[in-house]
């Protein structure tokens, strides 16, 4: 009776496991105590915090630092308690069903739907990989001197790191995820001992002011920063590599499961929020409070660290840190890939002539870009890169709301009243505001 109600809940059978050369493959230690169970469960949650600390966010909350000084910090505080409920729906749907978000939505509906949905995702793909592209070949001029246009070229090396590492087995990715993760909290908690930001003044910044609805100025930066944040490729993502567990696959293992998944992600995404934060309140304590408030490019506050902290080393630590950030992202955009293409279209490409492309289609238009105008152009490029980001959002977030609020798929692990009501409030919100941000973008 079970089977056939899941089957009628979907319109298309579940076919081939997601990621299923590591789907099921990392244990899960039975009868063991609850720290060490969590430390088996850790590890998906910093592959999604990847995503929240790209490049791409560097960019707006250098300009919101800069410009307003600490008053941004609330967007940044808001973008990431949206964040922790998107991407806690997510894992529960890849836990509970067995299907990833692109699965899901093949599963669901109609084959122009569903194709028109993978197109957008492979744009917010692409999208990334751009901004991964820039913040990498930034971070190599700034720390080596290499020309903007040759580290773009190079960035399409990382390909063979990313071969060698799903080789090694899904832990070694974590391990390097989480190495540069930390490599990012290290640098920044340095510069923000550097800066010496008023204690007090940074608490303040996160309440949220009534100037930020005020100013038109003001309001485009934090919807900026907040369309920024929540990445449509993460919610791909993380259904799948919940996934790579060895939790039993009964009620009682997924139970488990997602909770240890929640704590996992929550736990990411709080350094997350912190490294986010440190980047607005780095750039509002160097810049802002010394009168450099028109700095808005990573460039820019490149240049004038050295001079302000009073430090020669500032600026490396700055571009060192960038430069783990765009290499992370590289990690977790080709697994996006990967998903969303075998999700969607059940196509089985190998990761290295997936991830060819992707980069390829991405090197492309920043290769041009960099060419015809310089620093300049890839900086309006990054910038681009988060708005097309911003117009596919929507089309991840509004499935997975559906999912993981239909009791047919989801089961006694469906979304409560409250949960239910709150996830669709947040959808529209998200949908309301990149709308926003779309038409203030291009008129």
């Amino acid at each position: 009776m079970a089977k056939k109600d899941e089957k009628s809940a979907w319109r298309q059978d579940r076919h081939t496991e997601s990621l299923s050369e590591v789907n099921n493959s990392v244990k899960i230690p039975q009868n063991a105590s609850f720290f060490r169970k969590l430390l088996a469960f850790m590890g998906p949650g910093a592959l999604i915090a990847v995503g929240y600390v790209d490049p791409g966010n560097w960019a707006t909350s250098i300009a919101g630092g800069s410009e307003f000084g600490y008053t941004l910090l609330s967007v940044i505080l808001i973008s990431n308690l949206l964040a922790i409920l998107l991407q806690s729906l997510a894992a529960k749907l890849g836990i509970a069903t067995g299907r990833d978000l692109a699965q899901a939505s093949r599963d669901s509906f109609p084959k122009g739907v569903s194709f028109v949905l993978w197109l957008l995702a492979e744009l917010a793909i692409i999208a990334t990989d751009i901004a991964e592209v820039i913040g990498s070949a930034i971070a190599l001029n700034l720390l080596f001197g290499i020309p903007l246009i040759v580290g773009v070229c190079i960035t399409a090396l990382d390909i063979f790191l990313v071969l060698l590492l799903q080789h090694r087995g899904f832990r070694y990715i974590e391990v390097i995820v989480i190495t540069l993760m930390t490599t990012i909290l290290v640098c920044f908690a340095v510069e923000l001992f550097m800066s010496r930001p008023e204690i007090k003044q940074v608490l303040g910044g996160f309440v949220p002011q009534k100037e930020i609805v005020a100013n038109p100025t003001m309001l485009y930066i934090a919807l900026g920063i907040l369309g920024a944040t929540v990445m449509p490729h993460n919610l791909y993502l993380h259904s799948s590599i919940v996934q790579t567990r060895q939790y039993e696959r009964s009620l009682k293992g997924k139970k488990e499961a997602i909770k240890f998944s929640f704590i996992d992600s929550t736990f990411s995404l709080t350094i997350a929020l912190f490294i986010n934060a440190a980047i607005l309140i780095l750039s509002a304590s160097a810049f802002y409070f010394s009168g450099h408030t028109e700095v808005a490019g990573i460039e820019d506050a490149y240049q004038l660290l050295n001079s302000v902290l009073g430090s020669s080393v500032a600026s490396v630590i700055f571009a060192v840190a960038l430069l783990a950030s765009g290499q992370n992202s590289t990690l977790t955009g080709t697994l996006a890939g990967q998903i969303v293409m075998e999700g969607f279209l059940n196509i089985r490409l190998k990761p290295w002539l997936r991830r060819l492309l992707t980069r390829i289609l991405a090197i492309i238009p920043a290769v041009i870009v960099t060419a015809l105008y310089g620093a300049k152009g890839t900086n309006e490029l990054l910038i681009l890169s988060q708005v097309i980001l911003s117009m596919q959002l929507s089309f991840a977030v509004i499935p997975l709301v559906m999912f993981t609020s239909d009791k047919r798929k989801m089961g006694i692990f469906v979304n409560g009243f409250w949960l239910k009501t709150i996830s669709w409030l947040v959808a529209i919100f998200i949908a309301v505001l990149n709308i926003y941000l779309l038409i203030h973008t291009f008129t």
